[in-house]
């Protein structure tokens, strides 16, 4: 006899329901939302599990990892399919939900989703801190700027290393204005020099990274589009062909429909907003090895 289990995760617990090959249902439980906690559960329950099946959520890559380097078979499984069987459920439960999953690995009515490597989930939590550290300087750069502007003080385009500098220079005899903007300013500087050791890191880890370094060999990739890409893509073996790869980054080929025309303006619309951090300019034709030389025409 074949089994199969469900795992419904949420941040605390996780509810737990293993069917046999015939959909009966065998055994319902819960467990702590912890790799160690959920292997005890499951095989305490003595049974052979053929599938185990988990929805992508933010910890499933770990629970993932968890349950695998015990030997058991877990599958991440692509959430919206997932949804599509569970509004069948009458009830919106965990343990309904849970129950769900389990009849969707005994017939095989999923689609699995790839659990990125930890080091690529890594690396991707280092751009995702340099790019969130970027946008609150700006965000309070633009304050500053707003409050000058309601007094007359223009700043012009200072670099980000000479806005302090550029602030205290036409603003530094309003002693009001002064005694708001410069908490902002020393919050400023503490980001910058913060912002200045992730960039190192990812600079360091782009050194030392093989394919990084031969993807910066195209025109207008630099090291965090290279390191964001390797982010994403993780192991190229996954894809079938190199045109999967657009199509996983969110990006639609240039093709003139009878019902709606589109463009190459959607792929770099898609471009600025897929997963990755976006490109240093919209995807051209210098991303395609050309045969007989370097791309020529107005997309080149």
């Amino acid at each position: 006899m074949k089994y199969f289990a469900g795992l419904d995760v949420s941040l605390e617990e996780t509810s737990i329901c293993i069917v046999d090959e015939t959909g009966r249902i065998v055994k319902e439980a819960r467990a702590l939302s912890d790799p160690q906690a959920l292997c005890e559960a499951l095989k305490g329950t003595g049974l052979p599990l053929e599938r185990i099946g988990l929805e992508a959520c933010s910890l499933t890559a770990w629970l993932h990892d968890g349950l695998h380097a015990e030997g058991l078979p877990a599958i991440c499984i692509e959430p919206r399919q997932a949804n599509a069987a569970m509004k069948t459920m009458p009830n919106k439960t965990d343990r309904n939900d849970a129950r769900a999953l389990a009849q969707i690995m005994r017939t095989g009515w999923y689609r699995q989703v790839h659990v990125k490597s930890r080091q690529c989930r890594l690396w991707r939590s280092l751009l995702v801190a340099r790019r969130t550290v970027l946008n609150e300087m700006r965000s309070i750069e633009n304050v500053v700027r707003a409050m000058l502007r309601e007094a007359g003080v223009k700043l012009g385009l200072p670099s980000r290393s000479a806005f302090a500098g550029r602030v205290r220079e036409l603003a530094g005899a309003d002693a009001q204005m002064m005694a708001m903007v410069e908490p902002l300013l020393a919050i400023l500087a503490v980001m910058l020099g913060e912002f200045a050791r992730l960039t190192k890191q990812v600079l360091d880890i782009v050194r030392n990274e093989e394919v990084c370094r031969r993807r910066m060999s195209t025109p207008g990739v630099g090291p965090i589009t290279s390191l964001a890409f390797r982010a994403t893509i993780d192991r190229p073996e996954r894809f079938g062909s190199s045109r999967a790869v657009g199509a996983h980054l969110g990006l639609t080929p240039a093709a003139t429909s009878p019902a709606r025309p589109t463009s190459r303006a959607r792929s770099a619309a898609a471009a600025m907003n897929s997963p990755a951090p976006p490109f240093t300019r919209p995807p051209t034709r210098c991303w395609c090895a050309r045969r007989n030389g370097p791309a020529s025409g107005p997309g080149a």
